[in-house]
C-alpha cells in the first residue's frame, strides 16, 4: 500500500475511526457507518485513497449533520449556505468526473437498443394491423393467446410448464424459440409478444437509471466525490465546480470541515 494511503490510515485511527482494508465493503469500493471506514480488498492501489478520501468526507459530513447517514445530508450544511442548491449542477459535474458510472452510459445504452427493438417488433405488427396501438388492447392477439400456452411468455421470458397429475409432463417455452414451439403462431403475434416483453425490459432499466440517479444526486454523495475528486485532479474540480471550489477552501481554512482541514494540507491538495 503507498505511503498516501497508510499515513491516512494512520491518522484517521488516531482520532477514533476504524479503518478496515480486508473486507467486502459491502459490495462496494468503500462504506462509512458510524465512525467505521471499510475499503474493499479487491480494488486496484491507485483507488485506494480516493476511497479512503471519500469515504472519510461523509465522516466529516456526519460532524456537521449528525443526520446524514438516515436522511443523506443537505448541501445547505456541507456548505453553510442557504443558497447552497446553487452549487448542486457544479458538484454532479465533479460527479460524472469522478466516477464515470454515474453517467448511467451502459444502461442507457441497453435502453436505447431495446427502444429500437421495441419500434421494429411494433412496425411488424402494423404491417398488418396498421391500427395497432401499444397502449390499447390488441383485440386479435388476445382471441388467439387465451388458448395458448403462449400466455405465459406474456408475463415470463422462459417458463417451464408442468402437466398431468400422473404421466408428468415438462415443456420448457423460452421468448427466444417461439416460432418453433408455436408454429400455427402469426409472426405478428410473436412481434407482440416479444414487445411486451421489451417493455418490461425497458422499465427495469429505467427503474434501475432512477435509483443509480437519486443515489448519486445525494448531498454527502456529491461532497464526498467533491473531496476524491480534490486528490485525482484538483484542477480539473477547479475548472468544472469554481464556486464550489471556492466556497470549499473558505469553509476549511476557517475550519469548518474540522480534521479534513490537515487531511488536505498532509496531501498538499491546497
Amino acid at each position: 500500500m503507498e505511503k498516501d494511503a497508510k499515513d491516512l490510515i494512520k491518522y484517521f485511527r488516531s482520532i477514533g475511526l476504524e479503518v478496515h482494508t480486508s473486507t467486502q465493503a459491502r459490495g462496494n469500493q468503500g462504506f462509512y457507518m458510524k465512525k467505521r471506514i471499510d475499503v474493499s480488498k479487491n480494488i486496484p492501489q491507485d483507488r485506494v485513497v480516493p476511497v479512503l478520501l471519500h469515504e472519510f468526507a461523509h465522516y466529516i459530513h456526519s460532524r456537521i449533520e449528525p443526520f446524514m447517514e438516515k436522511t443523506g445530508g443537505t448541501l445547505e450544511a456541507v456548505f453553510d449556505d442557504d443558497c447552497a442548491k446553487f452549487y448542486e449542477n457544479e458538484l454532479l459535474e465533479i460527479t460524472k468526473f469522478v466516477d464515470k458510472n454515474s453517467k448511467c452510459e451502459r444502461l442507457l445504452f441497453h435502453k436505447k437498443l431495446i427502444k429500437e427493438k421495441i419500434t421494429e417488433y411494433e412496425q411488424i405488427i402494423k404491417n398488418k394491423y396498421p391500427k395497432f396501438q401499444r397502449s390499447k388492447k390488441f383485440t386479435e392477439f388476445n382471441k388467439y393467446i387465451k388458448n395458448s400456452s403462449a400466455k405465459y411468455l406474456l408475463k415470463y421470458d422462459r417458463v417451464k410448464l408442468v402437466t398431468g397429475a400422473f404421466n408428468r409432463k415438462v415443456k420448457l417455452y423460452t421468448i427466444d424459440n417461439i416460432e418453433n414451439d408455436f408454429t400455427d403462431m402469426p409472426k405478428e403475434f410473436a412481434a407482440y409478444i416479444r414487445l411486451k416483453s421489451g417493455q418490461k425490459k425497458q422499465a427495469r432499466i429505467s427503474a434501475k437509471i432512477n435509483k443509480m440517479n437519486k443515489y448519486y444526486s445525494k448531498p454527502t454523495e456529491l461532497f464526498a466525490r467533491f473531496v476524491e475528486g480534490l486528490y485525482i485532479n484538483s484542477e480539473q474540480v477547479k475548472m468544472l465546480a469554481p464556486n464550489c471550489y471556492k466556497r470549499f477552501y473558505e469553509l476549511l481554512n476557517a475550519g469548518y470541515y474540522k480534521e479534513l482541514r490537515k487531511v488536505v494540507s498532509n496531501l498538499n491538495l491546497v
